[in-house]
């Protein structure tokens, strides 16, 4: 099995080595960690994010297969995201102030540089604001952007969490948010009296989650005042990006 590079063979000997050799650290750690993904045939994906074509690697426990890209690390949420802001041949994010929740290193890396690129979480070190999402200590209207990936279904009260998001965004804003979703059923499904981890873990499928939202997500936006709409990507770009068939992302609109 091989993995292609991701540079131009015009580029400089050194880099296409130091890349060729990156990319083999990874396949073999993925592949030390979870064999089985290489047991059979795995079909070349492609990567928006980083040009990246070739096979993708499994994460979490247990592992999903074709998932991460072996380049730049991205997972179908991601490259998902990447694919909305870039729809047209534009970039919808250029030239706006963003508030990232929980960010992810590959997006971090991707803003790197972008002054008007801000990020939050409550317990990952070398963020902007070290905040709660339910109590954010920053001035109402503050943001063009507010984006949270699988966040919410962390949260205890993701109602004043969205309300929070709603209320840091100026008139026209958006928030770019997706989360863990059941499409086979209408309503959230969520207990409170479901507390310990191997109870979340067989309810929620992780220890740390909340709920598994259903179909009424944009309704639970429309609540706080947002108008949502969804952005998935056709059939066959699903398979060829590596996406998720049953994951879409939201676009919540402050009118």
């Amino acid at each position: 099995m091989s993995a292609p590079t991701t540079v131009s063979p015009s580029a400089p000997a050194p880099e296409r080595s130091r890349l060729s050799l990156h990319l083999l650290r990874r396949l073999l750690g993925a592949a030390w960690r979870d064999p089985g993904q290489f047991a059979s045939r795995r079909l070349p994906r492609t990567c928006p994010m980083c040009g990246y074509h070739g096979v993708f690697i499994s994460v979490g426990r247990p592992p999903r297969w074709d998932v991460r890209c072996l380049s730049c690390g991205s997972r179908e949420r991601h490259r998902l995201t990447h694919l909305w802001r870039i729809e047209g041949g534009g970039d919808r994010l250029a030239g706006k102030r963003i508030l990232h929740f929980a960010p992810e290193k590959v997006v971090m890396r991707q803003m790197r540089g972008n002054p008007l690129y801000e990020t939050a979480d409550l317990h990952q070190k070398g963020v902007t604001h070290r905040v709660d999402i339910t109590a954010v200590p920053l001035p109402d209207a503050s943001f063009d952007v507010v984006m949270a990936h699988h966040v919410l279904e962390h949260i205890d009260d993701h109602r004043r969490a969205i309300g929070e998001v709603f209320r840091l965004l100026k008139p026209g804003g958006f928030a770019i948010l997706s989360v863990p979703l059941n499409p086979s059923r209408a309503e959230t499904y969520e207990n409170p009296a479901i507390v310990t981890p191997a109870e979340r873990t067989a309810h929620f499928s992780a220890p740390d989650h909340k709920r598994v939202y259903g179909l009424d997500f944009a309704d639970r936006l429309r609540e706080a005042g947002f108008v949502p709409e969804i952005f998935r990507m056709p059939p066959d770009q699903e398979v060829r990006f590596g996406l998720l068939p049953t994951e879409w992302i939201t676009i919540a609109r402050k009118a």
